[in-house]
């Protein structure tokens, strides 16, 4: 059935999802570069990657897990999907994986000469799950392996940009954003 991996792989996201708009809504304060700049005049990371936003966004994702872990027994009733509690680990692995991934592409941003908010088609739509799945993949690998079977793997590879797409637009028009993407 389509919809199982679907519901799934949105579930098991939502911790991953959340971060970055979290740290966009809380950022702010001292960069994690602390203004440093590599021989190629450009920043580590730029003024966008924050130690507020890193962490406020990793506490909201997995606050998030912990709390979707509490609601499952009532959202496997009302779907009749077996989405997957979280274990503390994978909720972090999911929560700071999304930000971790965030800054590595803030940096190859910076190594390809873009300016923060620069479109980089790809990297900006991925990034994040490259970082939470990555993460997650090493600090809890049993979870990891039970919960992202090929369906569900491939529901968040198509899920992610519309989602991704969608979300950044919102936040674009309720002036929380400078660019749409």
């Amino acid at each position: 059935m389509v919809v199982e991996p679907v519901v799934v792989a949105v579930w098991a996201m939502l911790p991953a999802y959340v971060p970055n708009n979290a740290a966009v809504l809380v950022g702010g304060g001292r960069p994690i570069d602390g203004g440093r700049a590599l021989p190629d005049g450009n920043r580590l990371f730029g003024d966008g990657k924050t130690w507020r936003g890193t962490a406020a966004g990793t506490a909201a994702g997995v606050l998030l897990a912990l709390l979707l872990t509490a609601v499952r027994p009532a959202a496997v009733e009302a779907t009749g999907v077996d989405v997957p509690a979280f274990p503390l680990a994978a909720a972090v692995g999911l929560a700071f994986g999304a930000m971790l991934g965030d800054v590595v592409a803030s940096f190859l941003k910076r190594r390809t000469g873009r300016e923060r908010g620069a479109a980089f088609p790809g990297f900006d739509q991925y990034d994040f799950v490259a970082g939470a799945l990555g993460l997650t993949a090493v600090v809890a690998t049993e979870w990891f392996l039970a919960t992202f079977a090929l369906p569900v793997l491939l529901a968040v590879l198509v899920l992610t940009p519309l989602l991704h797409v969608s979300t950044n637009a919102g936040a674009y028009a309720l002036g929380l954003k400078d660019e749409p993407w």
